[in-house]
């Protein structure tokens, strides 16, 4: 069976919260517009960072309110962290290739392929630091951050590999180049006078 199909079938999530959690997905790396106020006042926008936070947060909240049973912040653990990942894999945008397909490694395949679409690993590890930030500015202690858990970086760390090598890709941050330093100034050398030492 599907691996999707096979969570679908599991997981007991409404119809309308598919469809508003797809939207949600379908934005999740989108420009999002700010609402400003009558006076136009900068300081009345929210960032597009923010905003995506906040989406981002109430979609989760939803997520959580219409699982069965429905789940409470408090009750929410790694594992449901995980599950929510995962479902949001079916309305993911970008080809992972399986091993078996002839494409397997090529960041540039030259013709389509039925290898099933996925969340790309930076739109998810974005997602999690968005809800990360957005559980503790909610009141969440950071030692009970569910988006910290240790399977949460795992769960990342392994997409991020496996897309990788599925994708052709590397993931690997570039060092950045550190400015060259001055040179030092030579040791002060003690001065030797030529003159005889006075008895």
């Amino acid at each position: 069976m599907d691996p999707i199909h096979g969570f679908m079938s599991t997981s007991n999530i409404s119809h309308n919260t598919n469809l508003m959690i797809a939207a949600a997905a379908a934005t999740t790396t989108t420009t999002s517009s700010s609402s400003s106020s009558s006076g136009g006042s900068a300081t009345n926008q929210l960032s597009r960072y923010e905003n995506q936070k906040r989406r981002d947060w109430n979609t989760f909240g939803q997520y959580l309110r219409n699982h069965r049973p429905p789940l409470s912040l408090s009750r929410c653990s790694g594992a449901h962290v995980l599950e929510f990942l995962r479902y949001l894999d079916q309305f993911g945008k970008t080809k992972v290739h399986m091993q078996i397909c002839p494409f397997f490694g090529h960041p540039n395949p030259p013709a389509p392929c039925t290898c099933p679409l996925r969340q790309a690993w930076g739109s998810l590890d974005a997602l999690i630091g968005r809800l990360r930030a957005a559980f503790e500015e909610n009141g969440g202690s950071p030692e009970t951050n569910p988006f910290g858990a240790r399977a949460v970086r795992l769960y990342l760390r392994e997409v991020r590999d496996s897309q990788a090598k599925a994708r052709g890709i590397s993931y690997e941050k570039k060092k950045r180049k550190r400015p060259p330093q001055a040179p030092l100034p030579p040791p002060h050398q003690p001065v030797i006078s030529n003159s005889p030492n006075l008895q």
